[in-house]
């Protein structure tokens, strides 16, 4: 079934085998449309051929390694495994358990990155556009820090300032004047930890609030996101910084170039990361166009916006 020099593949379990291939065999079309490989699938054997056989095979081994894991695969899996295969692997970190059953796996070699700079800093500062994964993989963490028990509490929060509205001018009561501003942060932790996340705000080892919660306190074995940073004032930066407490970690997100405050100047996140780029302890990782992971149109949204200097 194979040519010269191509590379066959075994793999024991024809069940995943199918899932590998995907339906209709998606998955390693997809593999030959962005690689230069021919993938042939006869049985529980696969056979490799084309300049880019070593790299389409080291794909192949670790998604089905995923599957034997009891991970799923879909296109953005493959899609991800690609990225990977861009650049050097090795220290590239694995999947991170945030509950029992689930496990979130980096799906680009930044994301990689910024996972490592979570494990090796205290305070992490996550800076670029728009569907990079900055919060998502922050509450992700932040999950798997609670699952490893290495903190007692999950504290993420936003400034609740967007679009020119205020809290006051919004109709009801505090819980529905700050839900719609929480709300992604709700998505990102639902997505990672399941039904299991109800059950943790209700007993108070999660809480979702607006950055001015946060003023007067000092947060001891928390996990604490700061999401939206580039709305937030110099002032309101340097309290939630200061509110971090014994065996506390912090990662602060945002992008520069799309602050809600008046003259669209992200004065607090941009002070705080010309103050404390480079001083020991804290991180910055920062993410391009490039490393856009949702849907791939996108990438090439943000791309087209940055062409025409609207950042």
């Amino acid at each position: 079934m194979s040519r010269k020099n191509s590379l066959t593949l075994e793999f024991s379990d024809n069940r995943l085998l199918a899932a590998l291939s995907g339906p209709h065999a998606k998955h390693f079309a997809r593999i030959e449309q962005k690689l230069d490989a021919v993938l042939d699938m006869r049985g529980n054997l696969v056979a490799v051929d084309g300049k880019a056989r070593e790299r389409a095979a080291a794909i192949l081994r670790a998604l089905y390694a995923r599957l034997e894991a009891g991970e799923s695969i879909t296109l953005a899996e493959v899609d991800a495994e690609i990225r990977f295969t861009d650049q050097a692997r090795a220290h590239a970190p694995g999947a991170i358990k945030t509950a029992s059953s689930r496990a979130v796996r980096p799906r680009s070699p930044a994301q990689g990155a910024y996972l490592d700079m979570m494990r090796q800093h205290p305070l992490v500062f996550g800076i670029g556009p728009a569907g990079t994964g900055k919060t998502y993989l922050a509450a992700a963490f932040a999950a798997h820090m609670l699952h490893e028990k290495r903190v007692d509490r999950l504290i993420l929060s936003r400034p609740a300032l967007e679009a020119g509205e205020r809290l006051g001018f919004l109709p009801g009561d505090l819980k529905e004047k700050i839900d719609p501003y929480l709300r992604p942060l709700y998505d990102a932790l639902f997505d990672v930890l399941g039904d299991k996340a109800t059950r943790l705000m209700e007993q108070g080892v999660i809480e979702v609030a607006p950055l001015a919660f946060m003023r007067g306190r000092t947060l001891s074995r928390a996990f604490v996101i700061l999401d939206e940073a580039q709305n937030t004032t110099q002032a309101q930066m340097k309290m939630a910084l200061t509110r971090l407490g014994e065996d506390s970690h912090m990662v602060v997100t945002g992008d520069p170039s799309q602050s809600d405050l008046p003259g669209g100047r992200a004065e607090g996140l941009n002070e705080a990361l010309a103050f404390l780029e480079g001083v020991e302890g804290v991180g910055v990782s920062r993410f391009g166009e490039k490393d856009v992971v949702r849907h791939p149109l996108v990438a090439r949204i943000v791309a087209a916006y940055t062409r025409n200097g609207k950042s």
